[in-house]
């Protein structure tokens, strides 16, 4: 393998593992921060467990796994992080085996990959500390608003609604619950002197 042949695919599938690594850390974080990291750590292992698997059993036959019924399971704390990791993991397995198949670059591409899940797990480590100071029912609102914008856009992709921007669509989504929440906290909030 030159090195020059296989920059385009490192970098390539490292940039764009590095999204789905971040999107799975995101939901793991975020059940772990309103469920405890246990079912969250639990859910993640056995998601990465499934993962290796499929990938050792199955190698470039990847790409006849239904996606679509697998966004469309319920969310329970584990279950979150399973699936988070399992959804995210195979669309890093997709990315690798599309830059690096058919011209003897699976093995960089894998490097890229690899790099950017540690980079991304690392990151992880390190923020997890900080976030578990965040007043616990602000955390409460804002992984509300992420897991339903989640929600809302994997049942979407299971049933095959195309999302304008696609993945960015979830920010939109987000934005959407974000408004509706504050609006919902300002009409429910008690008014000062309104009753006696």
């Amino acid at each position: 393998m030159i090195w020059t042949t296989a920059a385009p695919a490192v970098t390539t599938a490292f940039l764009s593992s590095l999204v789905e690594a971040v999107e799975a850390l995101t939901i793991v974080l975020a059940v772990a921060s309103v469920r405890g990291w246990r079912p969250a750590a639990l859910g993640a292992l056995a998601g990465l467990a499934l993962l290796l698997l499929i990938v050792v059993a199955l190698g470039p036959l990847l790409n006849r796994v239904p996606l679509h019924a697998l966004q469309l399971v319920d969310w329970l704390a584990g279950l979150a992080s399973f699936k988070a990791v399992v959804l995210e993991g195979l669309e890093v397995v997709f990315i690798v085996i599309a830059v690096g198949a058919g011209r003897g670059l699976v093995g960089a591409a894998s490097l890229g990959a690899l790099a950017a899940c540690l980079v991304v797990v690392a990151f992880g480590f390190v923020i997890h500390r900080p976030l578990e100071r965040v007043p616990e029912n602000t955390l409460k609102f804002a992984v509300g608003v992420m897991l339903s914008a989640f929600g809302v856009f994997w049942t979407g992709e299971g049933l095959g609604v195309p999302w304008p921007g696609e993945d960015l669509a979830i920010v939109a989504i987000a934005a959407l619950f974000l408004l509706i929440a504050l609006a919902a906290v300002a009409l429910t909030r008690p008014r000062v002197g309104a009753f006696p």
